[in-house]
């Protein structure tokens, strides 16, 4: 009788949470980039609109709202370019790396660059790498978990089961990032100076650099691959498409044709321009069956309700932000907190509903709301939370409660929840099969049109007669809302049997 030997148990890996290890440097990665991002975001706005005496640059709050919004709308359409030269330079491992670099640079430039020039080299650094590394991050974490070729059948379902774990961790990452940062920056700006709150951003990336060049060894080979290389005839025409590009931004800017008060209505120009140019592209395309481009319709009217969504979300950074500043009674105990610490409740709040409303989709099934819904739903919240404003304004300074406006921003992180998480997967789902990337760039292109338009519309709050701009806003939000919600029959019907 032979006997077999017995194949030796594979070495016990080690993991994170129960996930692959390689999702730690990720998670740690992106913890810090939006610890320094939300943190220098946090007092960007307070920097430029405090007069010097203050310690800040002393332009006018439209302007700096509009800078404030035209940085948040450039940071998203850059994924666009973070994607590309993922996909056909340097692979999304290597793309990430550099974007953390310059991203370290940028908050360095705002740390130690004085007035509008470090301003300008730190927020273009600063946003090229955020979007750089906001695309890649995201692909790397799905990576981790396509399981290899030589797979047993076994062990890849059970690796793909650990996928939506995977990205509940890394998302836990980005708001503990989000929640710690303006605190602590706030809390430096407040006792030591705004260039103290820049170099603390630039401490925090710099940490979250030298984990990732660490624990680069456990990626092996995730993120290598460039899907579709650039051919080496063609590399020079596009430098030369950036430096032209680069050369005209630079002409516009010292003819005085582009200034901080119009630079955020430039950005929503270029964004709709590239909006419209994408969706063009797409349904003209022969590669588009008549199913695919029915589906691309339907998009229209979504993309549409996610930009006026963001266009009030994104106010946090600008119109809410000043509110804290001049209207908020921040007194508690008899201390002043920072009013960049009221960007930190959000982040709290989405900790903490995130998962409740996971769990409430799916215990709803197929009785949750259509996608349109969440999106309609999602706006007249939003107006909502505008509108609640009115009863608390016409104040003095500094006279608002605090528990109003934590009110206010649990609205805003309900309509969040509604449509957010949904957007990327509904461009997936609506994407033909020869434009799946372009989609997703739609959704980020609606992302940064709502993020410069809240800059632009934040140039018109007026913290002295606040009731018609909050009026105004509020109202427009549900008519928005109540128009998608209208409009939901006929766009289920074009997205032909998405749900």
């Amino acid at each position: 009788m032979s006997e077999q030997t017995a194949a030796p148990p594979k070495p016990r890996q080690r993991t994170f949470f129960g996930q692959p290890f390689a999702l730690a440097n990720l998670f740690g990665v992106e913890m810090w980039e939006r610890f320094s991002f939300y943190g220098m975001q946090g007092i960007l706005i307070y920097y430029l609109y405090y007069t010097a005496a203050q310690g800040g640059l002393g332009i006018s709050e439209s302007a700096a709202a509009s800078i404030v919004g035209a940085y948040g709308g450039t940071v998203y359409l850059s994924t666009i370019i973070g994607a590309w030269i993922s996909d056909r330079l340097l692979g999304a491992e290597r793309t990430l790396f550099y974007s953390a670099v310059l991203i370290m640079f940028g908050h360095i430039a705002l740390a130690i660059l004085p007035g509008l020039t470090g301003v300008g080299v730190g927020l273009v650094l600063v946003a090229v790498g955020s979007g750089g590394l906001k695309a890649n991050a995201t692909s790397m974490v799905g990576e981790l978990y396509d399981p290899p070729d030589d797979e047993d059948p076994h062990a890849a379902e059970e690796l793909a089961s650990r996928r939506d774990a995977g990205f509940s961790i890394f998302y836990m990452g980005i708001n503990l990032g989000a929640f710690v940062g303006p605190l602590l920056t706030g809390l430096a700006q407040d006792k030591i100076g705004f260039h103290a709150g820049f170099g603390l951003a630039a401490i925090g990336m710099a940490l979250g650099l030298i984990q990732y060049t660490v624990g680069r060894r456990y990626f092996r080979g995730i993120g290598s691959r460039v899907p579709n290389p650039l051919p080496a005839a063609e590399r020079i025409r596009w430098v030369l498409i950036a430096a032209v590009s680069v050369i005209v931004i630079a002409a516009l800017v010292l003819s005085g044709v582009l200034t901080a008060s119009n630079l955020s209505n430039v950005v929503v120009g270029a964004t709709v321009v590239a909006a419209v140019g994408y969706f063009a592209v797409i349904l003209a395309s022969r590669q588009v069956s008549g199913v695919e481009r029915s589906r691309v319709v339907a998009f229209i009217p979504t993309f549409i309700a996610s930009a006026a969504f963001w266009s009030l979300y994104q106010q946090q950074f600008t119109t809410v932000a000043e509110y804290s500043d001049q209207r908020l009674n921040r007194n508690v105990f008899g201390w002043e907190f920072p009013a960049s610490w009221v960007q930190s409740i959000n982040p709290v709040f989405i900790i903490v509903f995130a998962g409740i409303f996971a769990a409430m989709w799916t215990k709803l099934g197929e009785r949750q709301p259509s996608t349109p819904i969440k999106f309609a739903i999602a706006n007249i919240i939003m107006g909502l939370a505008f509108l609640a404003f009115l009863p608390i304004s016409g104040g003095g300074a500094n006279s608002a409660p605090l528990l109003a406006l934590v009110g206010i921003l649990l609205l805003f992180t309900f309509a969040e929840l509604l449509l957010s998480p949904v957007g990327l997967s509904l461009a997936t789902k609506l994407a033909p099969n020869a434009f799946q990337t372009q989609m997703v760039a739609l959704f980020f292109l609606s992302v940064a049109l709502g993020t410069a338009m809240a800059g632009s519309l934040a140039g018109r709050y007026n913290p002295h007669d606040e009731v018609p701009y909050f009026t105004w806003i509020g109202l427009a939000s549900v008519a928005v809302g109540a128009v998608t919600a209208a409009l939901s029959p006929w766009i289920r019907k074009q997205m032909a049997g998405v749900h």
